[in-house]
């Protein structure tokens, strides 16, 4: 039960971080278009970042087996 809980504390920790990350990708490619940071962002080629997204079918949970034999 208590590494249930304790795979459960991870994933949740990582949806959080996700988030965060793609939150702050969305800020900044939105303020590099905005006048007159869409100036600066040309002279010095920042491009716009990719939000994360998770491979195809990590979704599925691996199955794993204790056997105390």
């Amino acid at each position: 039960m208590n590494l249930q809980t304790q795979l459960e504390g991870t994933e949740n920790r990582i949806n959080v971080e996700r988030n965060r990350f793609n939150g702050s990708v969305g800020t900044y490619n939105k303020h590099i278009k905005v006048f007159p940071n869409s100036i600066f962002a040309g002279w010095f080629n920042f491009e716009d970042m990719s939000r994360y997204s998770a491979d195809e079918g990590s979704e599925n949970a691996k199955e794993v087996e204790f056997d105390f034999e």
